[in-house]
């Protein structure tokens, strides 16, 4: 997942922060903040920043970019495209740092200062975009330049940035009457309060629903390290001698794939579904409906009938339809699959004579059961191949060796915010310097849940900026002493996050509007979902899946094995998936006065109508701890995972048949797509680079959806 820019909306300036967090600290000699890093690339002085400096450098910053804008909206001068346009993406350029800084920290190291401070700045950063977007003198500035815009003799990217930022102001509300830009100030104020809310409740139940176990005889089935965590997990939750398993903000949770007693992991699972949702300071049911209703409210007021059709006029599906229609056309495939691979474990069950039904809380452990079957081996048999830092150099950073021919090397002199983070200078293949990458891999309770990658410099050629990126997991951290192994899923998503990466660094625009990871929310997981297939190519798999203890290759057969059973499961992992895009359009494409009050039932019969409400699959993520629709910037958006996929299918299917893993594909699909960030249309970068149109059927069958899954067969 990719974290897009702090997007600015609406409020009022009432009061300066300063004055809004009493917490702040007063006196200091020196804020780092309020002056350009002078480290390498500008990276931010981590080791000098403290929750102090913000509050005085969002007033400070907010201020001098307002002044930069009234100087534009002023000028007596003929608006022109440099006057207006250029001066406009100049602007703020430590308060864009800023925004970047914080949102990232607050994300991925956060404090209880600090969660005071970004309840207190939301509906601040958001009354800052609206004194721009809606500003009437600049507006028409740019409407002139754009009135013009055939007669400027622009280039291509410049003529796309007037476009651009036309329609920013057009979407942020700039032709409404004055009354009306009001309501669109007071509903843009409540959304981003609200949505704090949600993630900081998320955050906060993440730690403290930790499901506590009495005994070690009750986690039988996990590993003596995975045990050992836990015990260290309850320590700390002021519990010693007891166990705690810690949740991931997923509906499963990567215990009930080991453990053994079945109440246990019906408690795992009850608890993690029940998240948000069973009263207490955490509850996020009525925070739900209330963005439910103010994002309805804000459409309805912006001209559109939901806000689903307001957030997709402006990506590539472009409307509610066409992505109803590439649910529709996942659901029924994926549920008939889930049904089969739930047949196939019950058969498991009853022949040990278990006694239950296969439910959610069962689907881990048996379908591993029938994978060891169906392919004589386990998920359990991989990890002692995937060492984190193997996996990292000799996987990842191999592939993108070998086919953008980029180098590596750590960097022990840069400040980090957290021990844990490593940094790495990337070197181009003529040996120019061209980014630094942040490697900030581990859990801990004061980083939010999931994988995501973001920026702290963006690359501009016009601010003669290069990109300083990160990327984030939650990967548990072992006891001292002990190796990091990853899950395949895990190995993964360490190379899916790194396609983000990618594509923030090689960005080479000239405006920072377009720069990096700036396109379509459904456009932008589609690097990072290419990157993904260069984990099983065989030459890259080769070079890191070696035992951690003794450096021998993954044998052959298991190797085998791992690719042949690439699509095992994927009923299961489409159904989530589907119902978690039912619960986001479900929620999004509601009128105001048909949001309702009962969350769960209504996430119910979302599902049921769907098609997709089948018990022993639950939803990848409920409306109460459902992070990435309701704070994290893929409202109405979730479906961009199966889009992107519908274009990486075709995207893989072109680099099997031009070669594979080589410098020439590498250099194409940088310099047709990677590098142009969105400095055009999305979708023409993607013709560009596979000549042709994407087509679902590649998708269904990648994930061997076009017919039922492999069965079981017992003699008698």
């Amino acid at each position: 997942m990719s974290k897009l820019p702090f997007v600015l909306f609406a409020a009022n300036l009432a009061l300066p922060l300063a004055a809004a967090e009493s917490a702040a600290p007063a006196p200091m000699t020196a804020n780092p903040l309020l002056t350009e890093s002078t480290l390498p690339y500008h990276l931010p002085p981590f080791d000098q920043i403290r929750n102090e400096h913000f509050v005085p450098a969002f007033d400070a910053l907010m201020a001098a970019q307002l002044k930069e804008v009234d100087a534009i909206a002023a000028n007596p001068e003929k608006p022109t495209f440099e006057n207006t346009i250029v001066a406009l993406d100049r602007s703020g350029l430590l308060l864009k740092r800023l925004n970047a800084l914080f949102s990232n920290l607050t994300q991925a190291n956060t404090n209880p200062a600090l969660e005071k401070i970004e309840a207190a700045l939301s509906p601040r950063r958001s009354a800052h975009s609206d004194a721009i977007f809606l500003n009437p003198a600049l507006y028409a500035r740019v409407q002139a330049v754009y009135a013009q815009r055939d007669a400027l003799g622009l280039d291509a990217e410049s003529k796309w940035l007037l476009e651009r930022y036309r329609l920013d102001f057009v979407r942020a509300g700039a032709n409404l009457a004055d009354a009306d830009k009001a309501k669109l100030k007071a509903l843009n104020a409540a959304i981003a309060t609200a949505q704090t809310t949600f993630a900081q409740n998320v955050q906060k139940e993440k730690n403290a629903d930790a499901l506590i176990v009495d005994t070690r005889e009750e986690l039988a089935g996990l590993t003596d390290s995975e045990i050992t965590a836990a015990a260290s997990a309850a320590k700390a939750a002021g519990q010693p001698g007891k166990f705690a398993l810690v949740l991931l903000n997923t509906t499963g949770q990567p215990a009930l794939e080991s453990l053994k007693n079945r109440a246990v992991r019906e408690r795992l699972m009850q608890v993690s579904l029940a998240r948000g949702s069973h009263g207490g300071p955490y509850d996020n049911r009525a925070v739900v409906v209330q963005l439910a209703k103010l994002r309805a409210e804000r459409a309805v007021l912006l001209g559109y009938p939901s806000h689903a059709a307001y957030q997709l006029e402006d990506q590539t599906a472009k409307n509610v339809e066409t992505v109803n229609r590439l649910l529709a056309q996942l659901a029924l495939p994926a549920v008939a699959n889930a049904r089969y691979e739930a047949a196939n474990m019950q058969q498991l069950v009853d022949r040990e004579h278990g006694g239950f039904k296969i439910d959610a809380a069962d689907w881990s452990l048996y379908s591993e059961k029938v994978r060891k079957i169906l392919y004589s081996f386990d998920g359990s048999q991989l990890k002692p191949y995937f060492e984190l830092n193997r996996v990292l150099t000799d996987g990842v950073f191999y592939a993108a060796h070998e086919l953008y021919g980029l180098t590596f090397k750590e960097r022990h002199d840069l400040p980090v915010y957290q021990p844990d983070v490593r940094v790495f200078e990337v070197f181009d293949a003529d040996g120019t310097p061209l980014a630094l990458f942040l490697a900030d891999y581990y859990a801990r309770p004061s980083k939010h849940g999931g994988a995501w990658m973001n920026e702290y410099v963006s690359q501009s050629t016009l601010l003669g900026t290069k990109p300083v990126v990160a990327n984030h997991l939650n990967i548990p951290k072992p006891p001292d002493g002990q190796p990091t192994l990853l899950t395949f899923d895990e190995v993964t998503t360490l190379f899916h996050e790194f396609g983000h990466a990618l594509h923030g660094m090689f960005s080479n625009v000239k405006y920072p509007r377009f720069s990096g990871t700036k396109v379509p929310r459904d456009f932008v997981e589609f690097p990072s979902q290419v990157n993904e297939m260069w984990a099983v190519w065989p030459s890259v798999l080769k070079n890191y899946a070696k035992h951690y203890q003794t450096g021998a290759p993954m044998p052959g057969a298991l190797l085998n094995k791992l690719l042949e059973a690439q699509k095992f499961n994927q009923g299961h992992s489409t159904t989530e998936l589907v119902a978690a895009n039912v619960i986001d359009q479900a929620w999004h494409q509601l009128k105001p006065s048909e949001v309702p009050d009962d969350v769960l039932a209504f996430e119910a019969s979302a599902l049921k109508q769907a098609g997709v409400d089948y018990p022993p699959v639950p939803p990848r993520y409920r409306s109460t701890y459902f992070s990435h629709t309701f704070s994290g910037g893929y409202s109405a958006g979730y479906y961009s995972y199966f889009w992107a996929e519908v274009l990486v299918a075709d995207s893989v299917d072109w680099f099997k048949a031009h070669g594979g893993l080589t410098r020439a594909n590498g250099d194409r699909f940088r310099s047709t797509l990677l590098s142009r960030g969105g400095s055009r249309d999305a979708m023409s970068l993607f013709r560009d680079f596979t000549g042709g149109e994407p087509d679902i059927k590649p998708l269904i069958k990648r994930r061997g959806l076009d017919h039922p899954p492999v069965m079981l067969e017992f003699d008698g």
